[in-house]
């Protein structure tokens, strides 16, 4: 069975490797989900990982499969699977527990582990292949009309956590309800965040670096959001202008771009970030005492968040619905850069590195097996 890999620890090693065909009795208990994967969204992690900046094989192998974005077929189950059939389409979660108190009730997102296992990313193989298996507590059901936008699921769920996180926090306050978001950077992350927050019902304004026209500002902007460029105005005054900044939801890695993103969020505000910044950058003109007077006398609040639980996945389901309903298409305009197989991985890659204008490169698995029909 063909697979996407590479040999961690050894720059630009991608390659197409062979690897065993799972069986639903891989998974003990006998709640066995295998799948024919369709599509695996990729991003920075893959390319980041073909460059040896960090990533883990499993125990006893030398590679890993890359790809945590998935999209499968259900083909067959184990006897104690109740909840999917073969036919279903589902989405897999990617991380899986490890040993802290965390990760035995469900919250492996949460753990306190120095080592943790992510599929396609450390210790555990990814998707990019033709088949997986795993247990069906990972998998997420995708209802049949959502399936040409599933392949979004995971990242979507990273942008529903960070949200969900916000609003756990801000139940200390007995009553929070937030009027004025800004997200922070209008990749794929930052537009599902903005259509996470619109649906709803905030006033989302899209910060980010490239001036309009431009079709991220657009996507944002269909969605009912307003787009501002990082060029064109400060974020000093996108806040004046907002009033009180409710929630922010950080999606770049800009590290600087944080510290005035602390200094700009309203009284009783969350700051959630999801960025991982990878350089050594210094903040200058940081305005230190004035950033913690504001926090501590206005009750707020700076978070990180990573990942997402079975709930972010699940509500992510439920704003593709409403997304769809909404606003029709919209979801499907982010999917711009496909790739047509395994075979392909190299133009996977090149995509990773040059393609600026890309929204979501995601590889049609599928495209494999018919090539091969055709072929044959």
């Amino acid at each position: 069975m063909k697979a996407i890999a590479v040999r961690p620890g050894i720059a630009n090693s991608i390659h197409l490797a062979d690897i065993p065909a799972p069986s639903v009795a891989d998974v003990p208990d006998g709640r066995g989900v295998l799948a024919r994967i369709l599509q695996v969204g990729v991003d920075a992690t893959d390319r980041e990982i073909n460059a040896a900046e960090y990533g883990t094989a499993p125990d006893g192998s030398n590679i890993l499969v890359l790809g945590h974005e998935s999209f499968g077929l259900v083909e067959a189950v184990g006897p104690n699977v109740t909840e999917l059939v073969p036919g279903d389409y589902v989405v897999f979660m990617v991380r899986r527990p490890g040993t802290s108190v965390y990760d035995r009730i469900g919250y492996q997102d949460m753990t306190t582990d120095d080592v943790y296992y992510e599929r396609g990313i450390s210790r555990r193989h990814g998707y990019l292949t033709e088949r997986v298996v795993d247990s069906a507590d990972y998998a997420i059901k995708i209802p049949q009309a959502l399936r040409h936008v599933a392949v979004l699921l995971e990242p979507t769920s990273v942008a529903e956590k960070a949200i969900r996180q916000a609003y756990l926090i801000q139940n200390r306050l007995g009553v929070w309800r937030p009027r004025k978001a800004v997200v922070l950077g209008a990749g794929p992350l930052g537009l599902l965040a903005t259509m996470a927050l619109r649906t709803r019902g905030l006033d989302v304004v899209t910060y980010a670096l490239a001036p309009k026209p431009n079709r991220n500002a657009e996507l944002a902007e269909a969605l009912g959001a307003t787009y501002v460029s990082a060029e064109d105005r400060p974020l000093k005054d996108v806040a004046a202008s907002l009033g009180n900044v409710d929630l922010m939801i950080e999606a770049t890695g800009f590290s600087p771009l944080v510290f005035e993103a602390m200094e700009r969020l309203g009284t009783n505000g969350v700051l959630v970030l999801t960025g991982i910044a990878g350089g050594n950058r210094e903040a200058d003109h940081v305005h230190a005492d004035h950033i913690l007077q504001r926090f501590v006398l206005g009750n707020k609040v700076v978070v990180g968040s990573v990942n997402a639980a079975r709930a972010d996945f699940e509500r992510g389901v439920a704003d593709f619905a409403i997304a769809e309903a909404t606003w029709p298409g919209w979801l499907s305009q982010l999917l711009t850069h496909p790739v047509a197989g395994l075979d392909r991985y190299a133009d996977m890659i090149r995509l990773l590195t040059d393609a600026k204008d890309a929204i979501k490169i995601y590889v049609n698995v599928a495209a494999d097996a018919a090539a091969r029909t055709r072929a044959a």
